[in-house]
């Protein structure tokens, strides 16, 4: 993951016609209708990397959701960005999107790949079992990459209700469709030259949504901006160790009831704020 350690995730300045990006190109808002608004991530993404979005504002009145997933088409090489990724972008090829819905969207697994499990080493049962860690918990491992859980799932704002909320963040119940619910794509290698495509959903793998990939042409991000999802803004996740004043924060925030606790604590206003908000 060390290529992956400085870059910084921005929308392409191609995607759909009702599209409008901040200055920093990391907030993309469709500003009418329900459709053109097909975004990609500016450079392609390496293997192991998750492409993270928040959504930030819905808009009621249209049927469908976010939808999200990889493209082997450079952005550029476009004549002009179809209006929906679904079908219109998948059905040029070398396109893979998945649309999100209320329901968590899970992946079943095919009897074959059961039966593969079944037959694994018990030393590796048992591995796989083992009770987690702070350490090792703070990483959603898919096969042999692991994608730092800080980012993954999103806080509620601060506000009466702040307590509730936050227990439903914990428990991955928020519905993905719902306001700072965060989705990411991520491919993971599945043998020479293939990866399967991974959906996150608040934290919560949810199995590869497409398989066997071609990864001799780079992989872009797709996020399309659709009905009523209004607008979203990238998340930024930090690979490598977890750093001092992040272990710090999670532990403090182990520690607590629920945010709005920490208020009663003696810390500096500074502290209180970054252990609320992140």
């Amino acid at each position: 993951m060390a290529a992956v350690l400085g870059q910084f995730m921005e929308f392409h300045s191609v995607h759909g016609t009702n599209v409008r990006l901040d200055p920093s190109r990391t907030r993309a808002t469709r500003i009418e209708s329900f459709a053109n608004g097909v975004c990609f991530s500016k450079e392609p993404l390496s293997p192991g990397e998750i492409f993270l979005v928040e959504i930030e504002e819905k808009e009621l009145g249209w049927c469908g959701h976010l939808r999200i997933g990889l493209t082997a088409r450079d952005p550029r090489t476009l004549d002009s960005v179809p209006e929906y990724s679904l079908p219109d972008l998948v059905e040029m090829g070398d396109s893979w999107v998945f649309a999100i819905t209320r329901n968590h969207n899970k992946v079943t697994e095919d009897e074959a790949e059961q039966a593969e499990r079944a037959e694994q080493p018990i030393a590796q049962e048992e591995a796989n079992n083992k009770p987690k860690t702070f350490f090792t918990d703070t990483h959603l491992y898919i096969e042999s990459i692991g994608i730092p859980r800080d980012k993954l799932v999103g806080r509620s704002r601060p506000g009466r209700f702040s307590h509730i909320l936050d227990d439903l963040y914990k428990t991955n119940a928020l519905p993905p469709t719902a306001r700072r619910s965060r989705i990411g794509v991520v491919y993971v290698p599945r043998g020479q030259g293939y990866a399967d495509m991974h959906i996150i959903i608040n934290g919560e793998d949810m199995g590869a949504s497409a398989k066997r990939i071609p990864t001799e042409r780079p992989l872009f991000a797709v996020v399309d901006v659709f009905a009523a999802t209004k607008c979203v803004h990238i998340i930024q996740v930090e690979y490598g160790f977890a750093s001092l004043q992040t272990l710090c924060r999670k532990t403090i925030q182990k520690h607590i009831i629920h945010r709005m606790a920490l208020d009663w604590l003696e810390l500096p206003e500074l502290l209180k704020h970054y252990c609320k908000y992140e």
